[in-house]
């Protein structure tokens, strides 16, 4: 049973001692049911969010969590253009862990509703990039995974193989993964600080000086060092944005090009519905396994005389062609090998409908599912109470008032919402005498790697 937003809210006062909880409302999380959560409004003006584990399975995913907040510390969050949730406390609720943050203000806009050009994509690049540059050391200190991209690519070759051990797997598909993970040119990447899977909704907005920015990022439960591809894989599910996003990726990005990052980050969307598959099997379920089948075939059909390693290479001209592609901007100078309990089978399917759809009207287009663990916080009032009533026996939940909306669920955002004037691409194009030498130096730069 759901824990409700009192009992929740009550044992604020034992993770933060000395402080009293004057109001509470429920928070929803699009997690699939595995965590309970409210919001609770403090007597010192903090407002806070509380999270438990809603059975046994979820808990080493917030233990996770909290080991990813603990290694962010403020000369790490200093390096970041945008905040991550700040771990206040914790506190036992029966034979759980209750962990309680800060509350992060903001909107979360879902992939399919990205809109291309300035402002929400290129933010969006621009913070990929920023968290994939961050210093391995901080992931190392705290005892977090990491792989290299040898191990990256053994732990794929390991979901195939366990895919096909099952006998449900579509031949044309495991030939077609087997071919990618025997590509050598496929697995040469460096690897990076990465949050092993993150979504457009994982990132928070707000609008500063009227463009989408992002301000805020959720879930850092995945934190480790590993393929940065992995946190890519969201952007065939943003046909509009995503070479926005991907060019602003890149323009801010320190590191030699990854020409082929979005193949593997295609190869990783198409194994989500292996681990689908895997996670029904080795859970005795054949509700799930029937439904992963039905995917997979939907997916073999849909890239049926297609191939996920494209012939050929991205040149230098190509790379540069794609910083260029940056509209008119500057960006800012637990396990995650295969988990598979975090995969909404309603969700999947829906997106393979999607695609299918797509692939009717334009040809096929590259998979990719998004992540499915994102947050969405309720319309909820936070009415007053005084802390000596929490017991859930003596008090009620407080009243419902929609003209005070805290939710940051996913919004859409019209096409141009930030390209300041006509939203035309020359307009976004035309930038500062500065821009064009960062673009100048970008190619310079570009052009001794590909030498070397």
């Amino acid at each position: 049973m759901a824990r409700s937003p009192l009992t929740l809210a009550a044992s604020v006062t034992s993770a933060l001692p000395r402080v009293g909880v004057v109001g509470v409302g429920a928070l929803t999380e699009g997690a699939a049911g595995r965590f309970d959560a409210a919001v609770a409004d403090l007597d010192d003006g903090r407002r806070v969010v509380v999270r438990v584990p809603a059975d046994a399975s979820s808990a080493p995913e917030l233990a996770a969590e909290v080991r990813a907040l603990r290694a962010l510390t403020p000369g790490v969050r200093g390096l970041l253009p945008f905040r991550a949730p700040e771990l206040l406390g914790e506190t036992g609720l029966g034979d759980t862990r209750v962990v309680v943050v800060d509350f992060l203000p903001g909107y979360r806009v879902d992939a399919a509703h990205l809109p291309p050009g300035r402002g929400a994509a290129t933010s969006l690049g621009a913070a990929l990039a920023a968290l994939h540059a961050l210093p391995h050391s901080i992931v190392k200190s705290e005892g977090l995974p990491a792989r290299t991209p040898q191990q990256v690519r053994a732990d794929v070759t390991r979901m195939i193989e366990r895919a096909v051990a099952t006998r449900r797997l579509p031949v044309s598909l495991a030939e077609r993964w087997h071919r990618a993970v025997d590509a050598d040119e496929l697995w040469r990447f460096e690897s990076a600080v990465v949050l092993g899977g993150a979504g457009a909704a994982s990132f928070l907005f707000e609008d500063l000086d009227g463009v989408p920015t992002v301000t805020g990022l959720l879930e850092w439960h995945g934190l480790s060092i590993g393929d940065p591809a992995t946190d890519l894989q969201w952007l065939a599910s943003a046909p509009d944005a995503a070479d926005d996003v991907y060019a602003a990726y890149v323009a801010g990005s320190g590191r030699a090009p990854d020409v082929r990052s979005r193949e593997r980050a295609r190869l990783y969307a198409e194994l989500e519905f292996a681990k689908w598959l895997v996670h029904g099997h080795d859970a005795d379920r054949d509700d799930i396994v029937a439904d992963a089948v039905e995917l997979l075939e939907s997916l073999a059909g849909g890239v049926a005389g297609d191939d996920i390693l494209s012939p050929g290479a991205l040149d230098v001209d190509d790379a540069i062609a794609l910083l260029e592609r940056t509209p008119g901007a500057s960006a800012p100078t637990i396990d995650t090998s295969m988990q598979t309990d975090a995969y909404d089978p309603e969700e999947l399917a829906q997106w393979v409908a999607d695609q299918d759809h797509a692939r009717r009207e334009t040809g096929p287009v590259p998979p990719a599912p998004e992540s499915f663990d994102t947050q969405e916080i309720a319309a909820e009032e936070l009415a007053a109470f005084r802390p000596v009533d929490l017991d859930p026996a003596a008090v009620e939940l407080p009243a419902i008032h929609p003209d005070d909306d805290l939710s940051t669920a996913p919004i859409t955002l019209p096409t141009g919402a930030a390209t300041n004037g006509s939203g035309s691409r020359d307009d976004r194009d035309s930038g500062l005498d500065a821009e064009a030498e960062a673009e100048r130096a970008s190619e310079a730069a570009l052009r001794r790697w590909m030498a070397d």
